[in-house]
C-alpha cells in the first residue's frame, strides 16, 4: 500500500469516526409523519413471513389506502428491523437506515476515485474523500435519516450509486448485465431509478468517448449518441418494465394536486433553493409551506429561469475540457436527480429530503471544481504556509459546522413536539404543521394552546379533514359534544373517501355510549380500509357491549387475520363463544369505564334482561355518580319491569342532572301514565 493510499485510508476512518459521533443523538429519535401509517400502524412489517408477499400487494406499504404502493424493498426492511427490535423500537430502524448511508458512502468514495481517475486528477483519491466527507456529513441529509420511512431516498440512491459503479468500475463484465441488478432492486424502493440511464448515458459519451455536450449536437457524432442508447436499451427497458409493474399495482396515485405547468416553473426556483441550501443549510424544515407560484412573472419564477439557464451554460462549459468534465458530469448528475420531482405536479413542491439524490452530484461537481482550483495554485499554495492554514482552516470548518449541524437536526427531529415546533417557525404557513404541533400540546392537556394553533391551521388549510377530525378530539376533551360531533360531520364532508373520519368519529360516540352510531360509522371506515385496527377494536367493543355475538365473532376474526394472537381480539373472540361479554368476564388490563357499563346495560336491556341491565347502570353510576344516561336507562329498564315509582326517580335524577335530556323524560312520561292507570 502506496503512502498516498494509507492516508486515505487513515482520513477515512476519521470521517467515520465523525459520522458516527455526529448521527450519535439520533438512534433513539421517534417515528414521524408517514412513519405512522407505513411502519407504527402497519400490521404487515409485523411479521416478517408477509415480504413475499410485499413484492405483489400494495396494501402491505400502509395503513392507509392514500398511500398504498409498492416499495417492497423499503417495506422488507422495515419488517426486518421489526423483527430484530421485536417490536417498534426506533433504535433498530434509525441504525438500519444509518449503515444503509455509511454503505452508500464508501461505494461513493470509489466511484467518485474511479471518474476522477479517468481524467488524470493527481488528487483523485483525496478528491473523491472530501467530496464524500461533504457529502455524508453534509447537514441537509439529516432530514433524510431521521426520517425512516425516507429510507427509500437512501436506498434507491444507494442502488443507482452501486449500479453505476459497478458499470465504470468493470467494463469487461458489461455483457453479463450485473449492473442492472441494483437498478432492478433500487425500482423496488423509489420511482427514480430511470435517473440512472441519464447518467450513464452523459458518462458514457463524456468519459469514454470524450465528447462534450456540444459535441452532442454534431452530426459526426450521431452514431456515435445512437450506439451509446442501443448499449442502454436493455438497462432502460427491464427498469422501465418493472417501474411499470409496480405502478400498474396502484389504482389511485395520491400526493399530486398541483397545476403542471406552474409546478414545473416554480421548481426552478426549487433547484436554486436546493443549490443554496448546499452551501448554506439554515433554515431547513421537515414540511415546507411553499407552494405553486401560479404567476408565470413572478420575480422567483424569473429568477429561477436565470439559474436554469446558468447551469446548462456551465455543463456546457465544464464540459469541453476533459479535466473539467467530472464538474459538468456533477451538475449533471444535481439535474437529473430533480427531473423525477420536477415534472411530477406533486403537492408538496418542495421537501428537504429530496437533496440526498441530488447532492451526490452536486457535492462531486463542487470539490471537483476546487480541486481543479488548487491544482493550478499548486505552487503559490506549497509556497505559502498561511494560504496553506486558511484552506485547512476552511476545510475543517465545511466539515464541521455540517456535522454540528446535523447534531443541532437530530435533536429538532428527536420527539413530535420538537419536531413540529420547529416546523411551525419555519414553515408558519404550513397547516399541517400548525395541527401537528397542537397535538403534541394537547397531549399536554395544554388545550387553550392547541386550539390556537388549530386556528392557524384553519387558515391555510380549511378543507383538511384530519385537521377537523382534531378538533373534534379537543371539542370532546372539553366537554362540547355537540361542536365536536359538528367538527367530525365537517371532516366528512370535506373527504367523504377518508376513513380516518369516519373511524375516529365511531370511536368518540362509542365514549359517548352512543354504540349503535359507533358501529355504524366504524363500519363506513372499515369499507374504505379493511386493515384499520382501530376500526376493528371499535367495533368489537361496541358488539361486546351490545350482545352481538355474531359480529363480534366476525371482528375478531378479522382482527385474528390482520394481527395473529392478539390478546384483545382472542378475548373478545371468547366472549363471542360463551355469550359473556367481556366486561363481565373481565378484559387483561383493561378498566372498565362508565361508558362501558352504559353499553352494556343497553346490550343486557335488547336482551331483555333488565335487572342485569340496572346492575350495569348502578356500576356506572358508581364511577360516574352524574351521568345522567345511566340514570336514563336504569327508568328505562324499570319501565320494562313495571315498576313505575323506581322508574319515575331514576328519570327525575337524569332530568335533574340534564333538563334537556329527551329520552328520559320520555321515559318519565311514561312511567307517569302507566302509574296512572293503577
Amino acid at each position: 500500500m502506496i503512502k498516498s493510499d494509507k492516508n486515505i485510508l487513515f482520513l477515512g476512518l476519521i470521517l467515520l469516526v465523525v459520522l458516527v459521533a455526529a448521527y450519535a443523538n439520533h438512534f433513539n429519535n421517534g417515528f414521524h409523519f408517514d412513519d405512522s401509517h407505513t411502519v407504527v400502524e402497519n400490521v404487515y412489517i409485523r411479521d416478517i413471513k408477509n415480504i413475499p408477499a410485499f413484492y405483489t400487494n400494495p396494501k402491505m406499504f400502509s395503513s392507509d389506502p392514500e398511500h398504498w404502493g409498492l416499495r417492497p424493498l423499503v417495506t422488507t426492511t422495515l419488517a426486518i428491523d421489526y423483527k430484530l427490535a421485536g417490536g417498534l423500537n426506533p433504535f433498530y430502524f434509525q441504525l438500519s437506515t444509518f449503515l444503509w448511508f455509511v454503505v452508500m458512502c464508501l461505494l461513493l468514495f470509489f466511484m467518485y476515485k474511479n471518474l476522477l481517475n479517468q481524467t488524470s486528477n493527481k488528487w483523485a483519491g483525496y478528491t473523491a474523500l472530501a467530496a464524500t466527507a461533504w457529502f455524508a456529513l453534509h447537514t441537509a441529509n439529516a432530514e433524510t435519516l431521521n426520517y425512516i420511512i425516507a429510507r427509500s431516498d437512501v436506498l434507491s440512491t444507494l442502488c443507482i450509486v452501486a449500479s453505476f459503479f459497478i458499470y465504470i468500475a468493470y467494463p469487461a463484465k458489461r455483457k453479463l448485465y450485473l449492473y442492472i441488478i441494483p437498478a432492478v432492486l433500487g425500482v423496488f424502493a423509489k420511482e427514480t431509478v430511470l435517473v440512472l440511464v441519464i447518467l450513464l448515458f452523459f458518462y458514457i459519451l463524456m468519459f469514454e468517448n470524450e465528447l462534450s455536450i456540444a459535441d452532442l449536437f454534431k452530426t459526426k457524432n450521431i452514431k456515435l449518441v445512437y450506439s451509446t442508447i442501443i448499449t442502454l436499451l436493455p438497462l432502460f427497458l427491464i427498469v422501465a418494465v418493472t417501474q411499470y409493474y409496480t405502478i400498474s399495482k396502484v389504482k389511485t396515485v395520491s400526493n399530486i394536486s398541483s397545476p403542471l405547468f406552474y409546478y414545473i416553473l416554480t421548481q426552478t426556483y426549487v433547484w436554486l433553493h436546493y443549490v443554496l441550501a448546499f452551501f448554506i443549510p439554515a433554515n431547513l424544515s421537515a414540511d415546507s409551506d411553499w407552494t405553486v407560484i401560479l404567476n408565470a412573472f413572478d420575480e422567483r419564477i424569473l429568477i429561477g429561469i436565470i439559474f436554469v439557464v446558468t447551469l446548462i451554460v456551465a455543463i456546457f462549459k465544464t464540459s469541453v475540457k476533459k479535466e473539467s468534465r467530472p464538474i459538468a458530469f456533477g451538475l449533471i448528475w444535481f439535474a437529473a436527480s430533480l427531473l423525477p420531482t420536477s415534472v411530477m405536479p406533486l403537492t408538496e413542491v418542495t421537501n428537504d429530503h429530496r437533496m440526498l439524490f441530488a447532492f451526490v452530484g452536486l457535492a462531486f461537481s463542487v470539490v471537483s471544481f476546487i480541486s481543479l482550483w488548487l491544482a493550478k495554485c499548486q505552487k503559490q499554495i506549497e509556497n505559502n504556509n498561511g494560504l496553506k492554514l486558511v484552506l485547512s482552516t476552511c476545510v475543517l470548518l465545511i466539515l464541521g459546522l455540517n456535522a454540528y449541524g446535523v447534531h443541532q437536526r437530530n435533536k429538532v427531529w428527536r420527539n413530535e413536539e420538537s419536531l413540529w415546533y420547529d416546523v411551525t417557525v419555519k414553515s408558519p404557513l404550513n397547516g399541517r404543521g400548525n395541527m401537528n404541533y397542537a397535538l403534541t400540546l394537547m397531549a399536554k392537556s395544554d388545550y387553550t394552546n392547541a386550539m390556537l394553533y388549530f386556528n392557524e391551521a384553519l387558515k391555510t388549510t380549511p378543507r383538511y379533514n384530519i385537521l377537523y377530525v382534531n378538533i373534534a378530539i379537543l371539542k370532546g376533551a372539553l366537554n362540547k359534544p355537540d361542536e365536536a360531533e359538528a367538527n367530525f360531520k365537517t371532516a366528512i364532508q370535506c373527504n367523504p373517501n377518508a376513513f380516518e373520519s369516519y373511524v375516529y368519529y365511531g370511536r368518540w360516540l362509542k365514549q359517548m355510549g352512543r354504540c349503535a352510531d359507533a358501529v355504524s360509522m366504524s363500519q363506513k371506515g372499515l369499507q374504505i380500509n379493511p386493515n384499520s385496527v382501530l376500526a376493528l377494536q371499535i367495533l368489537m367493543g361496541c358488539y361486546d357491549q351490545l350482545g352481538q355475538w355474531d359480529q363480534l365473532k366476525q371482528a375478531a376474526d378479522q382482527t385474528l387475520a390482520l394481527l395473529p394472537g392478539d390478546t384483545s381480539a382472542l378475548t373478545f373472540l371468547e366472549a363471542a363463544k360463551t355469550h359473556k361479554s367481556v366486561i363481565e368476564t373481565g378484559q387483561p388490563g383493561k378498566q372498565p369505564t362508565p361508558a362501558d357499563f352504559l353499553n352494556q346495560s343497553l346490550a343486557l336491556y335488547n336482551q331483555q334482561k333488565y335487572t342485569e341491565s340496572i346492575e350495569a347502570c348502578q356500576k356506572a353510576l358508581k364511577l360516574k355518580p352524574d351521568y345522567a344516561d345511566a340514570y336514563n336507562n336504569m327508568g328505562a329498564a324499570y319501565n320494562q319491569l313495571k315498576e313505575w315509582t323506581k322508574a319515575i326517580d331514576a328519570c327525575e335524577h337524569a332530568l335533574k342532572l340534564e333538563p334537556n335530556h329527551r329520552l328520559a323524560n320520555g321515559n318519565l312520561n311514561w312511567a307517569k301514565s302507566q302509574l296512572g292507570k293503577k
